[in-house]
């Protein structure tokens, strides 16, 4: 990688300290913007403050040539949904039209698995079709959702207004080994809990992974991918799982814990596949 600094916003968090762990790695110097002060983290920089501040942003945005933004309230159900759709989409316009008029040239962001409108959704919604796709129609209920898609349409304007390549993964449910163990616990038990996430995942580490890789993509322009690890987070085989709780959506067959999406985007435009699977015994 040869980007010269790259600015990663919500920094502090999971996935943040992933990157900037990652970006260190690659030996790539890293400019973290936090809304509180931190503990210690692998950033040269550090900018204390909101990313839904354009004046916070640009200052963040000194001396950077490529963004990594991670900054959003990632749990939905704690704060409510004017703050939780509000404060995302602001942070992200702020960002993105910042580096945009600052001559960043590359962006990578953090949409969700969620904005197919499955997991949070307010009415009952059902699978058209799988595996999930980008072309499969939004069906969103919720403020986290919708903020999501207001995040990617922010991406498509940017990209047209100002040139910024930006690529928007949807990341499903990320976290630690430790996190992994206790979610697959619970599909363990009660299975139909994973239905509308598909039971999908991702290590923390490739989540990171494919955020510093999305900087560099095969192709310019404005994308959306879906990642996630190519097994599911369930025991269970694919097959008596969609049987089960997906019994009428068109699909393939799906082979052993095969998850239900298309990850082949993600393979061709960065190289991506997950390095670090949990261990389902």
């Amino acid at each position: 990688m040869t980007e010269d600094r790259v600015l990663v916003t919500g920094a502090a968090g999971v996935i943040g300290t992933a990157v900037l762990d990652r970006l260190a790695a690659d030996g790539v110097p890293a400019t973290a913007l936090v809304l509180d002060e931190p503990p210690p983290i692998r950033a040269d920089r550090v900018v204390v403050g909101d990313a839904g501040d354009p004046d916070v942003v640009a200052d963040a945005l000194g001396g950077v040539t490529a963004v990594i933004h991670l900054a959003a309230i990632a749990n939905p159900l704690n704060d409510p949904d004017h703050v939780v759709f509000g404060r995302n989409t602001r942070a992200t316009f702020a960002v993105l039209d910042g580096a945009g008029r600052a001559g960043v040239r590359r962006a990578a962001i953090a949409s969700s698995y969620s904005v197919c409108g499955l997991p949070f959704a307010r009415v009952p919604t059902r699978m058209p079709y799988l595996p999930v796709d980008v072309r499969m129609p939004l069906q969103i209920t919720d403020p986290y959702a919708l903020s999501k898609q207001v995040d990617e349409a922010t991406a498509a304007m940017v990209h047209r207004r100002y040139g910024i390549e930006v690529v928007a993964l949807r990341l499903p449910f990320v976290g630690s080994a430790e996190k992994l163990a206790g979610l697959a616990g619970w599909y363990a038990t009660e299975p139909g809990q994973g239905a509308s996430d598909v039971w999908s995942y991702l290590d923390v580490r490739d989540a990171a992974r494919a955020l510093v890789a999305a900087l560099r993509p095969a192709g310019p322009g404005n994308h959306v991918l879906y990642l996630a690890a190519p097994e599911t987070l369930s025991a269970r085989p694919t097959e008596w799982l969609l049987d089960r709780f997906h019994p009428d959506v068109p699909r393939p067959s799906f082979p052993g814990r095969a998850v239900p999406i298309d990850l082949s985007p993600a393979r061709d435009l960065l190289g991506f596949e997950a390095v670090f699977p949990f261990p389902i015994s």
